[in-house]
C-alpha cells in the first residue's frame, strides 16, 4: 500500500526515531513530559493541549489549571515543538454579545486550520459543558462564535476541510454526569453557527479497552484510504478509569461511516508521568503534527491530567494496522 496523505509537508516536525527493539506503533519521546507540572506561576498542571505549525515554528492552545482547579486556555509558542513558552494570561475571547463570552471554564482545546483561519474548539462551560468555538488568524485576537450545541457535550473536533460544502465536527454528547454517554457523533454546519444532520459514528463497548467511553482526539488526517481519526478509549477498572489511545478510519465523503477501527489500543498508560498525577492512568490525545512527505506523526497527549507529553509514529503504519486488525462488530 502506497498511502497518500493530503496535508502539507512539514520537514521541521519534532521527531525521534523508533527506539531499537521497540515494535509499538506509537513510541514515547525520551525526554517526556515536554511540558512539566508548573510552567507558569500558580499553574499546577498543563495538559490536553493542541499544537499546530506556525510560521517557522509551532504554536498551540493549552489547558492550564491552578490552585482553584478551574481550567483556562493559554497560548504557547515553540521554535521546535519541544520547548514551549506560554502567555502568562489566559486567552481573551471577544464577541459583541456578552452571553457568548460569559466564562465558567474552558478545557481540552483543539486547533484546526481551515481555509486560512485557525479554529479553536474546546469544552466550554455554559450551564454545563458544551462545545465552544473561536477563530483567529494571529493567535492574539480570538473571536468567539456561538456554542455549537446545547449542554451537555464534550470533545468537539473539526475536520480540516469542509466535507460536501459543510463544516463537519465530531463530538460526544453527554449529560451532567462524568461518563454516562460514550459514543462519537458527527454534525455538520454551513456557517459554524447552525448545526444539524447528526450521525452516529462509533459507540463504546467491546473490546474492554473502550468499554466505558470513546472520544475524538486531534483533527482527522486525510489519507487516500480514508480519514485517520486518533481517539481516546476509556475502560473501567477496580482502581478507576484508564485512558488509552487508538485509531479508526472514516469514509472520506461520509465520515460518519467507519471503514475500520483498531481492535486494540495503540498506546496505554505505562510511563511514570502517565501513572502519577492528578488523574493517574490517562493518555489523552489532542494535537497531531503530520509530515505528508514522510508520513511521520508527532502526537501530543495529556498525561495523568497533569503533563503534556509527546509520542511518535508513522501514518502509513497506523492505517495499515487498523485495516489489518479491525474491530469485528
Amino acid at each position: 500500500m502506497k498511502l497518500k496523505i493530503h496535508a502539507p509537508a512539514l520537514p521541521n516536525i519534532p521527531w525521534q526515531p523508533r527506539p531499537k527493539g521497540n515494535t509499538d506503533l506509537l513510541w514515547r519521546y525520551s525526554k517526556n513530559p515536554v511540558v512539566g507540572r508548573r510552567p507558569l506561576p500558580h499553574v499546577t498542571g498543563i495538559y490536553n493541549s493542541a499544537v499546530v505549525p506556525w510560521k517557522k515554528g509551532f504554536i498551540g492552545v493549552f489547558r492550564t489549571e491552578g490552585m482553584s482547579r478551574v481550567p483556562h486556555l493559554h497560548v504557547g509558542r515553540s521554535p521546535d515543538g519541544l520547548k514551549f513558552t506560554f502567555e502568562p494570561k489566559p486567552i481573551v475571547l471577544t464577541n459583541a454579545d456578552p452571553e457568548v463570552t460569559r466564562f465558567e471554564y474552558a478545557y481540552d482545546p483543539r486547533v484546526t486550520l481551515i481555509d486560512g483561519v485557525y479554529y479553536v474548539t474546546w469544552c466550554n462551560g455554559y450551564h454545563g459543558p458544551t462545545i465552544g468555538i473561536a477563530k483567529t488568524t494571529d493567535f492574539v485576537n480570538f473571536e468567539q462564535v456561538e456554542n455549537a450545541f446545547l449542554p451537555y457535550n464534550r470533545n468537539g473536533v473539526l475536520f480540516p476541510r469542509k466535507v460536501n460544502g459543510k463544516y463537519l465536527m465530531l463530538s460526544r454528547p453527554s449529560d451532567t454526569g462524568h461518563t454516562p454517554f460514550g459514543d462519537i457523533f458527527t454534525s455538520e454546519s454551513p456557517d459554524l453557527v447552525h448545526w444539524g444532520k447528526h450521525r452516529h459514528v462509533l459507540g463504546k463497548g467491546w473490546p474492554w479497552f473502550q468499554g466505558t467511553k470513546i472520544g475524538a482526539g486531534p483533527s482527522p488526517i486525510e489519507t487516500s484510504e480514508g480519514w485517520l481519526l486518533i481517539y481516546h478509549a476509556v475502560t473501567g477498572t477496580c482502581n478507576g478509569f484508564v485512558y488509552s489511545i487508538s485509531a479508526m478510519l472514516l469514509d472520506l465523503d461520509q465520515p460518519w461511516k467507519v471503514i475500520a477501527s483498531a481492535n486494540q489500543a495503540l498506546l496505554c498508560p505505562e510511563a511514570e508521568y502517565e501513572l502519577s498525577g492528578f488523574v493517574p492512568g490517562v493518555c489523552f490525545p489532542v494535537g497531531a503534527l503530520c509530515d505528508a512527505a514522510t508520513g511521520r506523526l508527532a502526537l501530543y497527549y495529556g498525561a495523568a491530567d497533569t503533563f503534556t507529553a509527546l509520542c511518535f509514529g508513522n501514518v502509513e503504519d497506523i492505517v495499515r494496522f487498523v485495516k489489518e486488525n479491525p474491530l469485528q462488530k
